[in-house]
């Protein structure tokens, strides 16, 4: 039996026994009917980036088949305002099989599904945000050659009454434990559940992040994913927000994944780790175990297009609180190795040769086992007000890009743009100066994206129509002064806060 489906936390997959992608519409029948499922759920992302859902009621087995086959009719205007006109409304959606997971959260057992979406004429819906990232994917892999992968790691923050019992050090939460870790237990129950819905996790932690704000503790966390082909990392990252929200719903919790929530206090990121991958095997480290030239021109296409990924990362006013000194959060387009100050981070990568876990434990023989598929290089600036499926785009669509570039140039744009000191210390002043900074609002990102937008439209991956609704969207935020106009007004940020308190 497959490795991966031994102890696999998913009903669905546990019980047929077959990887997501090889499930049939037969083994879902049979499931349904062996497991007496009453309910079917199709959920989807609209253009809020908010998880949409339908039910429908298992009549019969007849009707089973024909709500898994046929899928169902939406009002696309709804979903989509910018993209789709009441005139002419309609879409389908269609379940996507290799995204079955049984609900975690209701009595009646309850199938769900992830679903794409189609027009009319029965092709994909081209602003359907992961239509364009099935197409920047297609686009990465015929020029390249390469598939290109991701993980997420999402941060939130969990509001709760203060009890004043062993209180938190504020700004001092990474990896803390129970008893000043008040969250730990609910995270833990987070992660379980994401898991039940197909999500592959790497590790949950409580994060920096900690204060007290009008008697309520606000703590933050982190779960982080595990590699997987792009479509399925921001699926997964979709219906884990999905998770983390109802379940402190039932538990009458607060969450909130806003970028910022108070000045000086660490606001919420979501960073995307990539590597690239031929044949199974990771193509970010050289044969040497330093980072592959290949990976160091993908990079180049990310220092050249950042600005721009911030119109796809970063999509409310209060992003660009986040995106401060000394916040952990980048605010300057450099990369380097291990370095949280800078945009793009390499981090460490096993690739040292050496057998830590014999040289840890003396009654084990060291190995020769290859480490080397756990390197990435990890994109810091996104936050949870992004569409993540645009996001991912984006990014494959630059590292695409830096990939397509005449080599001498992407290693030279590399070498420029690297560093290895904390840009943020005074005395690299003369260094931080030399860099481009990131924007600064909405509107600067608007900007930047309308001065790289042929770059993202080539070959079709982002539409014009689309590309049009978010600088328009970006733009109606007005808020190019916005920073100014926050210092002379306090409550200005407050009500920034509250307005956009449960963005993505």
């Amino acid at each position: 039996m497959d490795k991966r489906i031994i102890l696999c936390p998913n009903e669905v997959v546990a019980h047929i026994q077959k990887l997501p992608e090889q499930i049939t519409r037969d083994d879902l029948l049979n499931f349904i009917s062996e497991k007496g499922i009453r309910m079917i759920d199709f959920m989807y992302p609209a253009e809020d980036g908010r998880v949409k859902t339908l039910n429908f009621c298992v009549n019969s087995l007849d009707y089973a088949e024909t709500v898994l086959t046929e899928g169902e009719r939406v009002d696309g205007s709804s979903l989509f305002p910018t993209f789709v006109e009441a005139g002419n409304s309609d879409l389908y959606v269609i379940p996507r099989y290799r995204t079955a997971f049984m609900d975690p959260f209701t009595e009646i057992p309850t199938l769900c599904f992830l679903c794409s979406f189609y027009d009319k004429n029965g092709d994909p819906f081209e602003c359907a945000p992961y239509h364009t990232l099935m197409r920047a994917e297609d686009a990465f892999y015929a020029s390249t050659g390469l598939t290109f992968e991701a993980m997420g790691e999402l941060e939130y923050y969990v509001i709760t009454e203060s009890d004043g019992l062993f209180p938190a050090t504020d700004q001092k939460g990474y990896h803390e434990s129970e008893p000043f870790a008040k969250m730990n237990d609910f995270r833990r129950e987070c992660m379980d559940h994401i898991a039940k819905t197909g999500g592959q996790i790497k590790y949950g932690h409580s994060e920096v992040g900690n204060f007290t704000l009008d008697g309520k503790i606000y703590e933050q966390n982190e779960i982080e994913f595990l590699p997987n082909p792009v479509e399925t990392a921001a699926d997964q990252l979709l219906l884990a927000k999905w998770v983390i929200r109802n379940l402190a719903y039932q538990y009458g919790l607060d969450v909130t994944f806003a970028p910022k929530i108070i000045v000086g206090e660490a606001g919420s990121g979501m960073h995307i780790h990539m590597r690239l991958m031929k044949d199974g095997v990771n193509c970010t480290l050289g044969p040497d175990g330093s980072l592959s030239n290949v990976a160091r021109r993908a990079i180049a296409g990310l220092m050249e297009l950042a600005p721009a990924i911030t119109a796809f990362g970063n999509k409310n006013p209060t992003s660009y609180f986040r995106l401060v000194p000394h916040q952990e959060a980048p605010t300057n387009v450099c990369w380097g190795d291990c370095n949280r100050s800078a945009l793009v981070r390499v981090p460490l990568g096993w690739s040292s040769g050496k057998d830590m876990s014999a040289l840890t434990n003396k009654q084990e023989k060291p190995s020769d086992r290859d480490t080397k598929a756990k390197q990435t290089f990890e994109m810091r600036s996104p936050d949870c007000s992004a569409d993540v499926y645009q996001l991912m785009a984006g990014l494959c669509t630059a590292a695409r890009y830096g990939l397509e570039m005449p080599e001498e140039k992407a290693l030279a744009i590399a070498r420029d743009k690297y560093v290895d000191v904390d840009i943020h210390k005074s005395e690299f002043k003369d260094k931080l100066n030399t860099l481009a900074s990131l924007p600064g609002s909405c509107y600067e990102s608007a900007l930047c994206l309308e001065k790289a937008r042929d770059v993202f439209e080539d070959r079709g991956v982002f539409t014009k129509r689309m590309i049009d609704g978010i600088i328009t969207s970006l733009c109606s935020f007005e808020d190019s002064d916005l920073r100014e106009r926050a210092e002379k007004d306090p409550d200005l940020m407050k009500k920034l806060v509250e307005e956009y308190f449960y963005c993505g």
